[in-house]
């Protein structure tokens, strides 16, 4: 990076003066609100458990995994965990400053659990019909990414193509919650040729569960502490590394990739231990025809849950080690109990153009979008 080794001469720029787009907001789906979009007969399992109580991330039949059966200690943030409509995503939104809204569900982050493979891909194709109409909204600045059901690769691709030149659909999102197998697979490969034709960024989420597949298996932690610090990053380190090996971003190379919810400070060990990896071993990997730190620097990283060194300097030097300024992206993870407000990023010493990318027009270019949300490859 370029003149962010150390706060620069000058003012710095105020955070309501800078362009922000959020790649990570979250909105908030349940069953009786898909039932009306979903075909017969799973529309009928989801009015059966319309009313069924329901926690945070976490509705029986609907958002499974074990995530949240242990005591719980109240964070800075609890008044607000869910937000129900884009009227009041783009009020709250606006109160911390951001400009344009990226949407993510919220319990279908964990979709990969479902064992049903015709409930999983109806489910996907529910949200995204209720996503679309009754969230995306270019005139919002509040844009959505298609749900790519991992259960049916078929079926998720011919939802990409449905939505392809819909102007308030932006991206496609791939779940990595207990997701098994990952995402080099050569099954999903119709998901990514069909991205790749469409010019639409993928993003891989992935949230904390408890379930019996690689890296999820994080039944030794008594406590979130170690399966949050585990959960997030070692899912996206697996599934990167999964899919550089099998040579993904070689077989498509105009596909765009970017990771959210996983923080950034890991990025440099992966890039540093892949390339140490294949310089021993690239005879196994054969789709790999360059460093696979090239590929990582290709790639783009939300900043949420951004790490707070106690030298904020820190943060800028992480940055700097994956040669982030270009590929960094901001990220709050609204409205989930543990978001963070920009000005986390904003407090750190990057130099002012350096701000600008990462907050925003790094996440313009992802998406190919200018700064009033308009799509510019429709």
């Amino acid at each position: 990076m370029r003149g962010t080794a150390a706060e620069p001469a000058g003012r710095r720029e105020r955070l309501e003066d800078i362009l922000i787009v959020d790649c990570d907001v979250h909105v908030h789906e349940s069953p009786g609100e898909l039932a009306p979009y979903c075909e017969m007969p799973w529309r009928r399992a989801l009015e059966n458990i319309a009313d069924v109580e329901e926690y945070y991330l976490d509705i029986p039949g609907f958002s499974p995994g074990m995530t949240w059966y242990e005591a719980r200690f109240p964070s800075g943030h609890e008044g607000r965990r869910m937000v129900h409509d884009a009227r009041q995503m783009r009020e709250e939104l606006d109160a911390i400053h951001v400009d344009i809204g990226i949407l993510f569900p919220d319990h279908l982050l964990k979709i990969a659990l479902i064992t049903q493979d015709e409930y999983a891909a109806a489910l996907a194709r529910a949200y995204n019909r209720w996503l679309l109409e009754k969230w995306c909204s270019p005139e919002r600045k509040l844009l959505g990414c298609i749900l790519a059901c991992p259960q049916d690769p078929e079926d998720a691709a011919r939802e990409i193509r449905r939505y392809a030149r819909e102007p308030g659909m932006v991206g496609v999102y791939l779940p990595c919650a207990g997701l098994d197998p990952l995402w080099g697979n050569r099954r999903y490969d119709p998901i990514y040729e069909a991205a790749q034709e469409a010019d639409l960024p993928v993003l891989l989420h992935s949230v904390t569960v408890v379930h019996p597949v690689f890296p999820f298996n994080l039944h030794g932690f008594e406590t979130e502490f170690g399966r949050h610090i585990c959960g997030h990053t070692f899912a996206i380190m697996a599934n990167l590394v999964h899919m550089i090996s099998t040579g993904v971003p070689e077989r498509y190379p105009r596909l765009r990739i970017a990771v959210t919810e996983a923080g950034v400070s890991w990025v440099p060990f992966l890039m540093n231990r892949m390339d140490k990896e294949y310089l021993e071993r690239r005879r196994e990997i054969p789709l790999v025809k360059q460093r696979p730190s090239r590929y990582l620097k290709r790639m783009y990283f939300a900043t949420q849950p951004v790490e707070e060194p106690e030298d904020l300097g820190d943060l800028v030097r992480l940055v700097e080690l994956y040669d982030g300024e270009d590929r960094t992206i901001f990220a709050s993870d609204w409205p989930h109990h543990d978001f963070d407000h920009p000005m986390k990023v904003h407090q750190a010493p990057f130099s002012n153009e350096a701000r600008r990318k990462i907050f925003g027009e790094n996440a313009l270019g992802l998406f190919r979008i200018d700064a009033q949300g308009r799509r510019l490859n429709l």
